[in-house]
């Protein structure tokens, strides 16, 4: 604004000026021998034709014809106006320099915060605002969105480990290194600002402690491998509620374990347990596989057994009523002609004995039907003859005369039966 208003006036600044930096009276002899355009242009020559100029646009109005009285040059009291103008307008310039500097710009994502003479007034959201310059009120913009991260037991990777933060006790008495992350945002800048310092400092101390008292309640296996995702839900909440007491402004949004692992020293050791561990959960998941295996089978077999045994007995039940159904049919079929009912279960009764052992048929055409039968031998030529164990067919024997007490035998036999025949049928008749 002051150079348009130089501009304005007619007054150029420039480096070429031959009277840059020239006095008015001290160097006129020096300026008699120099050419138009060599050195710097004279600042106090500057200023006197400035403010002469200055003169002629705001004190042309008060001094009449714009001049002095007597001999036609500037006045005293033309000086003095034309300076107080000249400071009046250097003072708006200012003022209005001075007024701009409060105009501030809020990024998406961010808060400003404004203090009157350092006390809290107020805060601002994302976009154009203006507060009071310095020093009446002063902003500091504060990034809400920003994820921050606290680490704790390392330093940018997990290789740059802290041992002093990393190294804790557990419930029964052992000393396990782990590594976290927490990341966090801020809730209330105000509080972030004002309640506390050094705010980083305080999150990754307050996740230090949490991180201790939670280890220091569990034991070591549970803290290793089954409890991580417990161990980190359980330090989340601890921090988040020590963070509130505090009014620190912030809130925990994840806790990330980066590494559980027992000291270095002993590395070796725990590693052993732990294949040592693996190898019978694998032999625990073999064996009950096994058993899902069997298990089954044998109940299958169970059900089949008792499905054969249902079976059979169902069948041994129906064969005996069937049996007890046809005694009875038969008793009452011999209580109506018992002579023919005895000689179909007599016929019966030989068919079965018959066709369950071997026959020797005997040709009576030749008129002697009485054969001395060696039927042992007989009997063990055809089996030897077929194998052991195999029905024998009919067997042919030479006709040859019998012995004198076989005839004998032969006919005793026959009258017992023609005997019984006659009694039964004389039963029959009666």
């Amino acid at each position: 604004m002051l150079v348009s208003l130089l501009k304005r006036c007619g007054i150029k600044l420039s480096l070429n000026d031959p009277r840059w930096g020239h006095k008015p009276d001290g160097d006129h002899k020096a300026q008699e021998g120099r050419r138009p355009g060599e050195g710097p242009p004279d600042l106090d020559q500057l200023w006197r034709d400035f403010n002469a100029r200055l003169n002629r646009l705001f004190g042309a109005r008060g001094n009449g014809n714009g001049s002095g009285d007597g001999g036609g040059g500037p006045s005293g009291r033309g000086d003095m106006r034309g300076a107080s103008v000249t400071a009046g307008v250097v003072a708006v310039i200012v003022g209005l320099i001075w007024l701009a500097s409060g105009a501030f710009i809020v990024q998406e994502g961010q808060t400003g915060v404004v203090t009157t003479f350092g006390k809290l007034s107020h805060s601002t959201g994302a976009g154009f605002n203006w507060r009071w310059p310095y020093p009446i009120q002063a902003h500091e913009t504060v990034n809400v969105s920003q994820i921050r991260t606290a680490e704790i037991g390392y330093r940018a990777n997990v290789r740059n480990k802290q041992p002093q933060e990393a190294l804790m006790l557990t419930d029964d008495e052992n000393i396990i290194d782990i590594q976290f992350a927490v990341q966090y945002t801020l809730k209330d800048p105000v509080q972030w600002l004002y309640n506390n310092r050094e705010n980083d400092e305080t999150v990754r101390q307050v996740a230090e402690t949490a991180i201790r008292e939670v280890v220091g309640k569990n034991k070591m296996d549970f803290v290793l491998y089954e409890g991580r995702e417990k161990v980190a839900v359980d330090v989340h909440q601890m921090m988040q509620t020590i963070l509130d007491r505090y009014k620190l402004g912030a809130l925990i949004t994840n806790v990330t374990m980066q590494a559980v692992q027992p000291p270095e020293q002993v590395q070796s050791s725990f590693d052993d347990a732990v294949k040592a561990g693996q190898d019978r959960a694998r032999a625990k998941n073999e064996g009950e596989a096994y058993a899902n295996q069997v298990i089954p089978q044998a109940r299958g077999q169970a059900f089949r057994l008792m499905q054969d045994a249902e079976a059979y007995r169902s069948m041994v039940v129906e064969n005996a009523t069937g049996n007890a159904s046809r005694f009875d049919q038969v008793v009452a079929a011999y209580g109506k002609a018992p002579a023919v009912t005895r000689d179909r279960m007599y016929i019966d009764t030989m068919q079965q004995i018959f066709s369950n052992t071997s026959k020797v048929m005997v040709d009576s055409r030749a008129g002697n039907p009485m054969i001395y039968l060696p039927l042992d031998k007989l009997i063990s030529q055809n089996a030897g003859s077929e194998g052991v164990g195999s029905k024998s067919g009919p067997v042919q024997v030479p006709q040859s005369a019998p012995p004198a007490d076989v005839m004998q035998a032969l006919d005793s036999v026959r009258s017992r039966d023609d005997r019984a025949r006659d009694s039964s049928r004389d039963r029959e008749s009666r």
